[in-house]
């Protein structure tokens, strides 16, 4: 049989052809399975994680932001999505509702998660008056429907264990505390009993408690920060949960230049693989969360690179596509608020709206204020590193005199883009703010604000635009504005964004405002919400 040469010059080119194309595929699956820290560039500290088989559940702190206790699933501790809060708002005081007082940088704190024979609980403490501690729980974080079962004393960076035995322990620095299996009571000493004392290179606060036991032992896992020395990641082990404990050094690590890394939580999978999640201070963008392979030498953890964090790692798991994201555009055309927005503070639910025009969420003014850091219903997400871009498209025809309404780039000092509505004209704005607070109330006692730059606007409808860069070294956000989505105008270049632990202690949010500073009546339509995230 005759065979033309062209049939096997085409044979050739399709076996070349065939190759190449199963050398991308297995390339496209092995970068899939790649991850590199940290595996959330946004703010989301104060890491406690459970699991209940394949699902891993994971729990942050977002104080003054409602609703409020957001718990994030994944199911290869890599891609993560959000699941749920654990409460719409707290109550306690007036203060959450700005009111008498603020919960700048207070509220939620770090809050444990744990699941427990069918149920997940979370323990957290409200850095506030009055000095009490929650306990919720759940049949399943997905459908939230978290329940409050109980009040009890305060306990600061708390963890919760429930034992072999079922006894249920909380630890919080260096002291453990039983409590009833309804939560309402502690068992024995009402004080605590302390299981190990400071020792001498131990200047500072033990925080960040976070409790496993594994093969009969228990593991505490804590930071430090050593007079003179590095924050620092411990762990304390013991045989008795009582203890004697002893302690190790298992972190400390200026990863990629930034802050060192430290305060996180132990956890294994289904296989018996064991890693670590922690975060680390990234400045404007705040406190990010990094992955670390965890092996066993000596009955103690080796984290990461032998106690320093890997750039880049293994997805340990099947990786997990996620059914949504922790920052997310909006066009405003569903019935109810997408997941990743917060208030700041408790809303005022009278006064925004899906319904009232279709397509776009109405803000009403509903209080009278002289500031930003005082006006109710500011709706928040997060910024995310290393870059990106946040587009807000606002109608302004609702407008009274004196209004204020805009974009930020949200935090105690504030880059703030606004529409200002006096004497019947409307401007742009561009002004900086930096807000003080009483140290103990979190009461606003005054607004630093300069105005930068204004334009008269002759439009109802209008753009603004925040570019943010979280690289190294910068923390800095541009910010424009158009009114047609086409031109851009500058109105700040390199705008500093900062991280401050006395006021509000979280990275700068996107922020889309609303308010009177003369008459109520007045409102402004958001028509949407972009965000772009760049990896550069």
């Amino acid at each position: 049989m005759k065979i033309n040469k062209s049939f096997y010059i085409v044979s050739f080119l399709g076996f070349i052809w065939l190759n190449n194309l199963s050398a991308q595929v297995n390339h496209s699956e092995k970068a899939t399975t790649r991850f590199t820290n940290p595996i959330i560039w946004a703010d989301a500290p104060d890491l406690s994680i459970t699991r209940n088989g394949d699902d891993f559940y994971l729990i942050s702190t977002t104080m003054h932001l409602m609703p409020g206790a957001p718990v994030m699933h994944s199911k290869d501790l890599v891609h993560w999505e959000m699941s749920s809060y654990v409460f719409d708002t707290l109550n306690d005081n007036s203060k959450y509702d700005l009111i008498d007082g603020s919960v700048y940088g207070r509220g939620q704190w770090a809050s444990s998660i744990r699941y427990h024979k069918g149920k997940y609980y979370v323990l957290f403490s409200p850095n506030d008056e009055p000095f009490k501690s929650y306990f919720y729980v759940t049949d399943n974080p997905e459908k939230g429907n978290w329940k409050l079962i109980t009040r009890t004393r305060h306990f600061h960076d708390a963890s919760l264990l429930f034992d072999d035995d079922d006894r249920v322990y909380v630890f919080t620095s260096n002291k453990v505390f039983e409590l009833s299996p309804d939560f309402k009571t502690i068992i024995g000493n009402q004080d605590g009993t302390e299981v190990f004392q400071k020792d001498a290179s131990e200047t500072g606060l033990l925080e960040g408690n976070q409790i496993i036991k594994k093969d009969g032992k228990y593991y505490m896992m804590m930071i430090s920060w050593p007079r003179g020395g590095k924050r620092r990641q411990e762990v304390y082990r013991a045989d008795k949960v009582t203890g004697p404990y002893e302690k190790k050094v298992i972190l400390e690590d200026n990863f990629l230049g930034f802050s060192y890394a430290g305060q996180g939580a132990l956890i294994d999978d289904k296989n018996g693989n064991w890693y670590s999640l922690i975060f680390q201070d990234r400045n404007g963008v705040g406190r990010v969360p990094i992955l670390l392979p965890v092996k066993w030498e000596n009955d103690w953890p080796v984290l990461g690179d032998n106690g320093k964090v890997p750039l880049t790692g293994e997805v340990p798991l099947s990786p997990f596509k996620p059914k949504n994201h922790l920052v997310e555009s909006d066009e405003f055309s569903d019935k109810k608020m997408k997941i990743q927005w917060q208030w700041n503070h408790n809303p005022v639910n009278t006064a925004w709206s899906l319904s009232d025009r279709k397509g776009f969420l109405r803000l009403k003014t509903n209080r009278v204020v002289d500031n930003l850091y005082l006006a109710p219903n500011t709706l928040t997400q997060r910024m995310e590193g290393p870059k990106s871009s946040g587009i807000v498209a606002l109608d302004v025809k609702g407008m009274k005199d004196g209004d204020v309404a805009g974009f930020s780039a949200f935090n105690g000092d504030s880059g703030i883009l606004s529409v200002v509505m006096e004497n019947g004209k409307k401007f742009i704005v561009f002004s900086t703010n930096e807000v003080s607070l009483d140290n103990k109330t979190k009461t606003v006692t005054g607004v630093k604000k300069e105005e930068k730059k204004r334009i008269p606007l002759n439009s109802d409808k209008v753009y603004f635009k925040i570019d943010a860069d979280f690289n190294l070294g910068k923390d800095l956000a541009d910010f424009y504005y158009s009114t047609d989505q086409k031109n851009w105008t500058e109105m700040a270049k390199d705008y500093k964004m900062i991280f401050d632990y006395r006021r509000f202690f979280m990275g700068s949010k996107f922020a889309i405002f609303n308010y009177a500073t003369k008459n109520l009546g007045g409102f402004v339509d958001v028509d949407f919400f972009r965000v772009n995230i760049s990896s550069e």
